[in-house]
């Protein structure tokens, strides 16, 4: 892969000579190899080739790079854009990681650390490096589509346009900073980016398959403080005020589609923190796309149970759990598969994620007066047969969704409840009469999400017997399990866990429960009827992932309760 050096008198290179050089290039801000080419008035390849000489490192000319496979899921474009270096597979599956300084140490270590494989270095021209990124980004944009246009597209409707080109181009360090790590995000599949401010500056975190992962620490509270006011422009905030929280949102596009991206400003005690929800509907709407409840990870009697309540001629399903358990993903994926075109479905969320051809969805805006309650009285006079609320907030909402399901309606919605229990209380609290709750009540589904075991870095493993008590297990009950692990790997970003998958304990209304809830019978007896009648916690579902080998224990204890 090496290009040998090219027949030209090279000038000697004395240590002396390369410390000053060195000096010099990072007063200026200026790559190694520019400020070589500027002293001894070299072409670029030329002073690619005395650096690689005097580094004893193979040179890799563009002629070189353009065989190389760039791979940013070893090494994210954030990173790869702030160190000035790339990792990339040759012909025969080679790991290289291509740098523009020789001596560039802090890059190596990060190398070492984050990749999961052994890796070579090699030398290359910082413009050649840039070139190769932004070649690979013009391809996957012309992939895509976009092309060109796609720019102009962007501008036209407000959004941001973010590409490794336009990135690169940036004067401005901090606005580099921002955008390349909105781009780095994207690419790695993140929900959420988390920029902290601490005493030593800026902290960069991504939320990726629920759980928040440490990417960058960036020097400075100076920078820290310019990235918040950077993204409260973008969001059209006030920058000058400090002192209070702030929301907002702003658009930008990646490959031919747009992002919504909603910001929250928060004060701290070291200056602002700052959290990016983003929202990629049409990512999220492509994986929707043809997906049913068995790709969610449902199956045997928990699959059949929700088909059952979701075929319901009329009645209500609520589904349960935290802020990003995936309620409303599965209600989609119920919806998807009821959804022949004989019914009028009808959904009011805030906001719409998913769009869903032959569903009209209705956005809430409360700043204009159309709440859930308010909207969903609307929606009774547009003669549904199916309803979806996105979620129960108040007595009203819950007040007309029970009325609407004892109608003649189905209604799927979601309520925040940590079990299929809770929620009964929760309802009777908002002062829903218990007798009409009960009988237009068909289930309920408590829902938790979570991660499995990377396919690529997995491999048999043996839980501690710390880990086993900890987890409520002795020996004797573990006969069987399948224990697994991911060890980390480029593929899973060294977690160990590639993607999620769904468990849920789900109640079925029995007239025993019925009689039992509108007597208000205590929560214990009205527990050992459910599971007479079947119900399986969350707690039992989770144990079934890690006898199958899908997921850890350190996993399931993470998201479900002991016990």
């Amino acid at each position: 892969m090496s290009v040998d050096q090219m027949n030209v008198a090279l000038p000697t290179l004395s240590a002396e000579t390369l410390v000053s050089l060195r000096e010099q290039a990072r007063a200026a801000s200026q790559p190694l190899m520019q400020r070589v080419q500027e002293q001894f008035g070299l072409a670029a390849d030329d002073a690619l080739h005395l650096l690689a000489a005097h580094s004893h490192q193979p040179a890799f000319e563009m002629s070189a790079l353009n065989t190389l496979a760039v791979d940013f899921s070893q090494l994210g474009f954030n990173e790869a854009s702030r160190r000035h270096c790339l990792v990339a597979r040759d012909a025969d599956a080679q790991l290289w990681l291509l740098l523009a300084d020789p001596w560039d140490s802090a890059s190596r270590a990060y190398a070492a650390h984050v990749l999961g494989a052994p890796f070579k270095t090699a030398l290359t021209h910082p413009a050649d490096l840039a070139a190769l990124m932004a070649r690979h980004e013009e391809g996957l944009n012309a992939m895509e589509g976009m092309g060109g246009g796609g720019v102009q597209a962007a501008q036209d409707s407000g959004a941001e346009a973010l590409s490794f080109a336009s990135i690169a181009e940036d004067a401005s360090p901090v606005v580099r900073l921002v955008r390349s790590t909105l781009y780095d995000a994207l690419k790695a599949g993140a929900s959420d980016i988390h920029l902290e401010t601490d005493p030593r500056g800026l902290t960069v975190k991504y939320r990726i398959d629920g759980v928040l992962s440490h990417v960058a620490q960036v020097p400075g509270t100076e920078t820290a403080e310019q990235a918040v006011s950077r993204i409260k422009v973008m969001a059209e905030l006030d920058i000058a005020e400090r002192r209070v929280p702030q929301d907002g949102r702003f658009k930008v596009a990646m490959q031919g589609r747009e992002v919504d991206v909603r910001v929250s400003i928060m004060p701290s005690v070291f200056g602002e923190d700052a959290v990016l929800r983003i929202l990629d509907r049409q990512a999220l709407s492509e994986e929707l796309r043809g997906l049913t409840l068995e790709g969610l990870g449902y199956a045997g009697m928990p699959l059949a149970r929700i088909r059952k309540l979701a075929a319901e001629p009329y009645g209500m399903l609520l589904v349960t759990g935290p802020t990003g358990s995936g309620k409303t993903t599965t209600l989609y994926a119920a919806i998807s598969e009821i959804n022949h075109g004989r019914d009028k479905i009808i959904t009011i969320e805030d906001p719409v994620e998913y769009q869903l051809p032959g569903v009209l969805q209705i956005p809430v805006n409360e700043k204009k007066g159309l709440t859930f309650a308010r909207g969903l009285r609307s929606i009774l006079r547009h003669d549904p047969d199916k309803i979806m609320v996105g979620e129960i907030r108040d007595a009203d909402t819950a007040q007309i969704a029970v009325q609407s399901a004892l109608t003649g309606h189905l209604v799927f919605t979601t309520v925040h409840a940590n079990n299929v229990f809770d929620v009964i209380g929760r309802f009777i609290h908002m002062g829903v009469d218990p007798y009409s709750f009960v009988s237009a009540l068909n289930g309920i589904v408590a829902q938790r999400l979570l991660r499995v075991n990377c396919p690529h870095c997995a491999a048999p493993a043996v839980p501690s017997d710390e880990l086993l008590e900890l987890s409520g297990l002795t020996a004797d009950k573990t006969r069987g399990f399948d224990f697994r692990q991911g060890s980390g790997c480029g593929q899973c970003r060294g977690s160990g866990y590639k993607g999620r998958r769904a468990v849920a304990e789900i109640l079925l209304l029995t007239d025993e429960l019925r009689e039992l809830i509108v007597a208000r019978a205590p929560i214990g007896q009205i527990k050992e009827a459910a599971v007479r009648g079947g119900t399986h916690s969350l707690r039992e579902a989770a144990l079934a992932l890690v006898k199958s080998g899908d997921t850890t224990l350190e996993e399931i204890n993470r998201v479900t309760l002991v016990g």
